[in-house]
């Protein structure tokens, strides 16, 4: 695994990118605390506050297009996907201040999940070169879901206009969708020189390996040696399913309790229904079967802390 290499902040036109929706919705003061962290010690510095996530991808091309060298996202896991989206293969590199619920990207990185950790990374900028995900042409950057998750999805927004955001409020919106879960899912699996078939109430497509050992999941290592990992669940009903998930919550699952692994650079994914309501790094979307997924070898550069192994950029 090649090193990180040092980053020479002082030469770098530096565009921040933030978020204002994103977590507890607190990016004025993230914003502000990144001007003092960063202006005096960089070449040029724009600040760019966003109020609406659908603009996030336009208004990063437009900074990569300007000859930014350093882009800074700050928000949740999709606000990073949405930023890496422009970012990817280009001469730009990205910096990420985690600023939503979970953060499972910033963590994978090892940059911690709060902005004051996060910002450490630019007293000795370090920049590594990270594998991303692909799903018919879109970037991820954790996961893709399938079936159960993106429902969930929908039942935690409703719980968080109500309740607040909050990992408490996340977690409850997920059983409360599971136990509402009406029809399964038939998936077609091409990988690895084989053709599989599953009915299940959810998978999904990790290229996080820290939030698969999190869950206590197999697949982080197959990730870290530049696969994606597909996780399919046996449970076709709720009743399975929230068992499962309990399971998981206790740190008890095991892969050949609850779920089918299969590991691969690409893959294809052909789902019954085929128009199929997905979730990817924590947004919501519908896309079209077969879903072509696919590594993205070192396409992203990222800084790290100068002692990061980078969990997840072999």
């Amino acid at each position: 695994m090649p090193e990180p290499i040092h980053y020479d902040l002082a030469r770098a036109r530096v565009c921040v990118i933030v978020n204002l929706g994103s977590g507890r919705k607190a990016g004025d003061a993230i914003a502000d605390q990144i001007r003092q962290r960063l202006q005096d010690r960089v070449a040029r510095f724009d600040l760019r506050r966003v109020t609406k996530g659908s603009d996030l991808p336009a208004i990063a091309a437009s900074a990569v297009s300007e000859g930014f060298d350093l882009i800074v996202a700050a928000g949740g896991d999709g606000t990073q996907a949405a930023i890496a989206g422009a970012v990817v293969d280009s001469a730009a590199t990205m910096v990420v201040i985690p600023a939503g619920t979970f953060n499972y990207f910033a963590r994978d990185l090892g940059v911690g999940e709060t902005v004051d950790k996060a910002l450490e990374v630019l007293d000795s900028p370090h920049q590594r070169r990270i594998h991303v995900g692909e799903i018919n042409g879109m970037l991820f950057l954790n996961n893709v879901s399938f079936g159960a998750y993106p429902e969930i999805l929908k039942r935690r927004e409703s719980i968080y206009k109500r309740w607040g955001r909050s990992r408490i409020a996340a977690y409850w919106s997920a059983v409360a969708a599971l136990w509402n879960l009406r029809h399964p899912l038939r998936l077609t699996v091409r990988a690895n020189g084989r053709e599989q078939q599953f009915t299940t109430a959810l998978a999904f497509v990790a290229k996080s390996a820290y939030q698969l050992e999190s869950f206590g999941l197999d697949g982080a290592k197959d990730i870290r040696e530049g696969r994606v990992a597909l996780l399919i669940a046996r449970a076709r009903r709720p009743g399975p399913l929230v068992r499962s998930a309990l399971r998981l919550a206790m740190g008890k699952s095991a892969r050949y309790e609850d779920f089918d692994l299969i590991s691969a650079d690409r893959m294809e994914i052909e789902t019954l229904p085929r128009h199929e309501y997905i979730a990817h790094d924590g947004e919501k979307m519908w896309m079209d079967s077969p879903f072509s997924v696919r590594v993205r070898h070192r396409a992203l550069a990222v800084l790290v802390p100068a002692d990061s192994a980078g969990r997840d950029s072999a």
